[in-house]
């Protein structure tokens, strides 16, 4: 995003009521950002190869994007021509350096 956006009017956007006087403008769509994951699952198996992927998630505020790039992965691993073993875990960290 350029710094000279101005993003898209909060009126074109179903907004949860308790969000709707702290928000001006919706900088990028939920839609847009759930394409990019689906690419970036996309492009992780393409590098993979037939590697094993470990996985970890940075919690606490990371684990809604990590498991929607999850699904994903898991459905090219379900659906594609081959399967990739998959580890998962977690950490959490107090201090970001």
């Amino acid at each position: 995003i350029r710094d000279e956006e101005s993003g898209y009017n909060k009126n074109l956007f179903c907004i949860p009521k308790h969000y709707e006087e702290d928000l001006e403008r919706v900088f990028i769509p939920h839609g847009l950002i759930l394409d990019r994951t689906e690419r970036l699952a996309r492009d992780i198996m393409q590098d993979m190869g037939s590697h094993h992927i470990v996985a970890l998630c940075v919690l606490k505020g990371g684990y809604k994007f990590f498991a929607d790039l999850l699904d994903h992965i898991k459905a090219r691993n379900q659906n594609g021509d081959k399967s990739v073993p998959i580890t998962v875990d977690f950490v959490r960290i107090k201090i970001y350096c």
